[in-house]
């Protein structure tokens, strides 16, 4: 048996004999946009039978008193209480209403109840605060969307937060990026469930891919948690994006705050939940991403520009956060662009052509000790490594057969 086999197998012996996994409550709360919520409700609450998709039953929960308000001012009814939850062998938490704010205790208690008696708990965006709050995610991997990645690694440290992932499945609890990304999640699910031809079948009436390449690494853009505003380091940080074209390390930035490095490291990683390192070679990758977008400058020109030592440097470094070469990624992008180019939807192309790095199946992805953690970039370099010069990783990631995803072990 495989391992991903007794994984699975374990996950239905521990179920309560109560609960069915085709049973999926949706727990919603006023204040939580509509889209999100709206994604469980369709995958999981409309029969396709006729299209060769198995038939799940839902319940759709109120997470507290209603009416629910959402997006627009909408009222909602939900027709069930936290009790439903009791017969659901998977519980569905869409986006929360505030990062900063803690969910109902009650919705909490369900569903720590839940999983410890067997169901699929799944997190959909900052769904994954929920989670994370009700004690669910600690010591796993989990992702959320990329914006609010740092701020989820700091407030729970025990939380091993990627935001490169669309979703990350660790066996009985899954969760997603943002928005469109739950659909991937919820296609995986019943891919899980029932099977590829089953998924595709659902895909096709949904008129979304299958599955989607890449992850959220093309979407990460210069920002920084909002917390690091009145922080002294914040000066630092902007001095450093307005850089980028110079070549500059870890100890000069620390040197500006007036910190010794290892200071600056444990201020930095406290503040953002990124170690400082990680976060310069993103956004040297990024600002290299806007150029070949922008820009007529040859590859050997863009790495001058973003601070690269070398343009070996920068192919390793982008490769390894995009899964392409900067010459493919710009002749792809400028294939499916419009002549003229530039605006909006510009994230909509190049998701469809970027190619995803893959590896074998059922590895598991590497995560770093407990403490606040925040993969910015898809491989942490080695402290021995300079910026700009290859070397070995110290962290890396382990690609799953399906683009985007991470799964079980």
């Amino acid at each position: 048996m495989s391992q991903d086999s007794a994984t699975a197998t374990e996950a239905v012996r521990k179920l309560s004999g109560r609960r069915r996994r085709e049973v999926v409550a949706v727990l919603l709360f006023s204040g939580g946009p509509i889209f999100e919520s709206s994604i469980p409700l369709s995958v999981f609450g409309i029969d396709r039978q006729d299209a060769g998709v198995p038939r799940y039953r839902l319940l759709v929960c109120g997470g507290e008193e209603g009416p629910l308000r959402t997006t627009g001012g909408l009222e909602l009814t939900a027709p069930y209480g936290l009790e439903a939850i009791g017969r659901a062998g998977t519980v569905v938490v869409p986006a929360w209403r505030s990062i900063t704010s803690p969910p109902p205790a009650e919705a909490l208690d369900a569903l720590r109840r839940a999983h410890e008696e067997g169901a699929r708990i799944v997190g959909l965006c900052t769904g994954a605060f929920v989670l994370a709050a009700a004690g669910l995610l600690d010591g796993r991997p989990a992702t959320t969307h990329w914006m609010y990645a740092p701020t989820l690694a700091k407030r729970y440290p025990s939380v091993h937060v990627d935001p490169r992932e669309l979703f990350v499945d660790d066996g009985d609890v899954l969760t997603s990026a943002g928005t469109a990304a739950g659909i991937d999640l919820c296609l995986h699910i019943v891919r899980t469930d029932h099977g590829t031809e089953a998924a595709g079948a659902l895909a096709r009436r949904l008129v979304v891919p299958p599955r989607r390449s890449g992850g959220q690494e093309r979407y990460l853009d210069r920002s920084l948690p909002e917390e690091i505003g009145s922080d002294p380091l914040a000066e630092v940080v902007a001095w450093a994006l307005e850089h980028l074209h110079e070549q500059f390390d870890v100890e000069t930035l620390a040197a500006r705050a007036y910190m010794s490095r290892r200071t600056f490291d444990r201020r930095f990683r406290s503040l953002t939940g990124s170690a400082p390192l990680q976060w310069l070679i993103t956004q040297r990758v990024l600002q290299a991403q806007r150029l070949l977008e922008t820009s007529e400058y040859s590859v050997d020109e863009v790495a001058g520009r973003c601070g690269f030592r070398s343009p070996v440097a920068l192919r390793g470094h982008f490769r390894r956060q995009l899964g392409s070469s900067p010459a493919a990624y710009r002749a792809a992008y400028r294939a499916r662009r419009p002549q003229g180019g530039g605006g909006e939807g510009a994230g909509d192309v190049i998701e469809t052509i970027v190619p995803a790095q893959t590896g074998s199946a059922g590895r598991r992805v590497a995560v770093a000790p407990p403490g606040p953690h925040v993969v910015a970039a898809p491989a942490a370099i080695g402290a021995a490594s300079e910026l700009g010069k290859p070397g070995p990783d110290a962290y890396v990631p382990g690609r799953p057969t399906l683009p985007g995803q991470r799964s079980a072990p």
